[in-house]
């Protein structure tokens, strides 16, 4: 709406939680497109590299590391254990539990797509100094720990 004589009037800004699910939304879909090909989604690769960092995690762990429900999870660890890029084997230490590990396969799947999604993080953060985006990622990781 303009005012009269020309002036626009003072928008407030956008919440800082509405920003932070935009950025988030943005990435997904940049990453689901950049991942298709492979026939893979931003949720399943997520969880490969949560597997990455930390092999041999319960279905139970690896949902809440993957930022998912336990039930998407389910039908998530079922797809990639179909396509070959886990396995889920019993646990040493707990007959009732069972771990999940990432396989030669996923790993490669990992490693096939890395220099793409260090390009769309790097373009995410265009404009940054080298400074800002280690302080930018202690941020968000403080503000994730603060709700976790």
């Amino acid at each position: 709406m303009v005012r009269r004589g020309g002036e626009v009037p003072d928008v407030a800004p956008p919440s800082l939680l509405y920003s932070v699910k935009q950025v988030e939304l943005a990435t997904r879909a940049r990453l689901d497109e950049l991942l298709r090909p492979s026939g893979v989604t931003a949720l399943q690769y997520t969880a490969l590299t949560v597997l990455e960092r930390r092999d041999g995690m319960s279905s139970a762990e690896l949902a809440r590391n993957s930022f998912v429900t336990p039930q998407s999870m389910s039908d998530l660890v079922g797809a990639l254990e179909r396509r070959g890029l886990i396995v889920r084997s019993p646990d040493p230490a707990s007959r009732r539990r069972h771990v999940i590990g990432l396989t030669d396969e996923g790993r490669a799947l990992l490693a096939l797509h890395a220099p793409a999604v260090q390009h769309l993080e790097d373009e995410m953060l265009t404009g940054f100094t080298a400074r800002e985006r280690t302080v930018f990622r202690d941020l968000l990781n403080r503000a994730r720990a603060a709700l976790g």
